[in-house]
């Protein structure tokens, strides 16, 4: 008997569909997964297994069943009996999923609680399922609180917190979308290995990179239907559908061909930045003109250190960056909805950028406009405050107002990490016509060995603040020397 059963799924906001006709099956032991861009309707789909779809959305369904319990008709009371004990939720964001004002351990004992776990068992089996996680020290941990983890460590305390009412089926929606390949790469084997012990998976996601580490089978959506599915291996190797054919293309860049070396722009001399620990030590390289230097390492290796002292947000406390003259150096930051003014129109923080470029008032209009032409924007969204841009449209924004001041140098801090895979590709793209165009050097930061493979001449591999590992991405991703440098390889590689 299957674990999941759901069939004739439709899901509708003032009589609009936004899931329409979805129809699966995940048995015990398998991982389902289902993988789109945002809008897609995938998420929305996950929270209807659960019951947790939002206020004003319509669900109909012709069978929903779960763990042998017929839920199509259930009503709140039904629902909370079988959240948890029959199917359970790995949330993305684990640091707004837990309570930042309890401790992981009673984080992890609350559904034991509402399960009806006796006191005295509940602080060891808190402990057994953090460990059967692979949280490292698991008693300590308990002790702490979310903001004192990781983002892996967070994400493994919401999957233990997940699995305490020992469910039979659980939901993982974008589980390690915000994690380094590494971290990324542990999480994915946990949720493996939670599938072989005998746990149906629903996996949601827009990567198909992590789709090919975790899941059997795939659920490919656009525009709230199931446009394909499939065994993963057979639908990476042979998609029949354009749109996953795009999908799985975003997924995989071959290094680019590196361009020719300039005159040296850049020489960093050990240079080292200590906040309450040391976060950059003895860095020591060269940024060449009009090439791409990627930055790449996990989450506290220093690499967002490094370049906020590039652009002189940060000073070294010791060591020395020489450039070789003035040079105008632009951020573009990870999040742009954080980096702009919400109340502000795009185009007045355009024209705000343009004035502190020294760009006369009477031509600032016509300026705004040709930067958002150039950067693919329609002008007319100029008009849009960022809330009501999409991911891809803000950041596209947020290159063209680091672009106002006509900038040499252009320092890019992970401004894809957020975005789906064909939106990132644009993005992508963009950046390399502009380097191209405007004969730019750029410092790209990033966790995705992808992403540095798609747009990097150089790469400088950090590790706990320092540089283990720098040279051409050909040579460096062919022939890594470093074990970190091996790891993290290892950790985005894509099963095809």
């Amino acid at each position: 008997m299957s674990a999941l059963e759901v069939s004739g799924l439709r899901i509708a906001f003032d009589a609009a569909p936004v899931v329409d006709d979805v129809s699966f099956r995940v048995q015990p032991g398998e991982c389902v997964a289902i993988v789109g861009e945002s809008g897609a309707g995938k998420t929305l789909t996950a929270r209807a297994l659960l019951g947790l779809t939002p206020h004003g959305a319509t669900v109909e369904v012709d069978e929903l069943t779960i763990a042998g319990v017929d839920a199509t008709r259930l009503a709140e009371p039904g629902w909370r009996a079988l959240r948890g004990r029959r199917i359970a939720l790995v949330a993305q964001d684990a640091l707004a999923a837990l309570d930042p004002l309890r401790r992981i351990g009673a984080e992890v004992e609350e559904p034991l609680v509402i399960h009806g776990l006796a006191r005295g068992e509940r602080e060891a089996t808190a402990r057994r399922l953090l460990e059967q996680v692979a949280m490292p020290d698991a008693a300590r941990r308990a002790r702490a609180y979310p903001h004192q983890l990781s983002g892996g460590l967070r994400q493994r305390a919401l999957i233990a917190s997940a699995l305490a009412g020992d469910p039979e089926v659980l939901v993982a929606d974008e589980a390690t979308t915000a994690l380094d390949a590494t971290v990324q790469a542990r999480v994915l084997a946990l949720l493996r290995g939670i599938a072989d012990a005998g746990t149906a998976v629903v996996f949601i996601s827009h990567d198909f990179a992590a789709v090919s580490r975790v899941a059997d089978r795939v659920l490919v959506m656009r525009g709230g239907r199931v446009v394909e599915e499939g065994p993963v291996a057979e639908v990476l190797a042979s998609p029949r559908e354009e749109y996953t054919r795009r999908l799985v293309a975003a997924t995989v860049h071959e290094p680019r061909a590196v361009a020719a070396a300039g005159e040296m722009l850049l020489d960093a001399d050990a240079v080292s930045k200590t906040f309450e620990r040391p976060a950059v030590r003895d860095a020591t390289f060269r940024l060449d003109a009009g090439r791409t230097l990627g930055i790449v390492g996990e989450s506290g290796s220093g690499k967002t250190t490094l370049a906020r002292m590039l652009v002189g947000v940060e000073h070294p406390d010791a060591g020395e960056l020489r450039w070789a003259s003035p040079q105008r150096v632009q951020l573009v930051h990870q999040n742009p909805l954080g980096a702009f003014d919400p109340r502000w129109r795009i185009e007045r923080s355009l024209r705000e950028a343009l004035e502190a470029a020294g760009v006369p008032r009477g031509v600032r209009a016509e300026r705004v406009t040709e930067l958002m032409r150039e950067v693919g924007l329609d002008p007319a969204l100029g008009r849009r405050r960022p809330a009501q841009l999409s991911g891809g449209q803000r950041q596209r924004a947020a290159i063209a107002r680091a672009l106002a001041a006509d900038p040499q140098v252009l320092v890019l801090d992970e401004p894809v990490s957020a975005l789906d895979p064909t939106v990132r590709e644009r993005v992508l793209e963009l950046l390399v016509r502009l380097q191209r165009e405007r004969s730019l050097t750029m410092v790209f930061v990033s966790h995705d060995l992808e992403v540095i493979a798609a747009v990097s001449d150089d790469v400088l591999v950090m590790q706990d603040g320092e540089i283990v590992e720098q040279g051409p991405v050909v040579r460096v991703f062919a022939d890594p020397q470093h074990p970190f440098t091996q790891e993290l390889l290892a950790a985005g590689r894509v099963s095809r």
